[in-house]
This record gives structure tokens, C-alpha cells and sequence, in this order.
């Protein structure tokens, strides 16, 4: 494997992301968009880590703290989906819009 056929999976990764994000309605399923896009940065930056200094630990640490900060980030993300849902039968990005206050 090389570099670039890790960087095509990220890229692809990442358009699967954004159309996933911009086409769908549902909060849920633009959350898992935006998953995939996360998941091919990270992705590209475990390439270039492995390619370019893989004696390095700096770069396992710090997609290690990256792929931390996304779990919690989408637990609470999902939290506050389910949260919506739940208080105003919400799953819609276009019915969550209303609930500007």
C-alpha cells in the first residue's frame, strides 16, 4: 500500500461525507456524514504519520486524542438529537430549524 491509495480512501471517505451530509434531512443521518468526514481526516493524517515519521509516537498520540474528541463529540451530538426527538417529535434538520428562539 502506498501513500496515495491511502489518500484516495480518505478522499473518497470524505465525498461520501459530504454528499451523506448535504443530501440527507435527517439529523441522524447528516451526523453520520459528518462521522465519515472526521473518519477520513483521520484517515489521511494516520497515512501521512505512518509514511512520514513512523518512528515517531507524536503522531499516534495525537490521532488518539483526535479520535477521542470525536466520540464524545458525536455521543453528545446523538444526545442532543435524541434529546430533540424526543421533546418535539424532531428529526428533521427542517423542523429544527423552527426552533430558533
Amino acid at each position: 500500500m502506498t501513500l496515495q491509495l491511502f489518500l484516495l480512501l480518505a478522499a473518497a471517505l470524505f465525498a461520501i461525507g459530504v454528499f451523506g451530509a448535504l443530501s440527507q434531512q435527517s439529523v441522524v443521518m447528516v451526523m453520520m456524514g459528518l462521522e465519515l468526514m472526521v473518519n477520513a481526516v483521520i484517515v489521511a493524517a494516520a497515512a501521512f504519520w505512518y509514511f512520514l515519521a513512523p518512528a515517531a509516537p507524536d503522531g499516534q498520540v495525537l490521532l488518539l486524542v483526535v479520535i477521542s474528541a470525536m466520540t464524545v463529540e458525536m455521543a453528545m451530538g446523538f444526545a442532543v438529537a435524541t434529546l430533540l426527538f424526543r421533546a418535539s417529535d424532531v428529526d428533521m434538520t427542517d423542523m429544527a430549524a423552527e426552533l430558533k428562539r
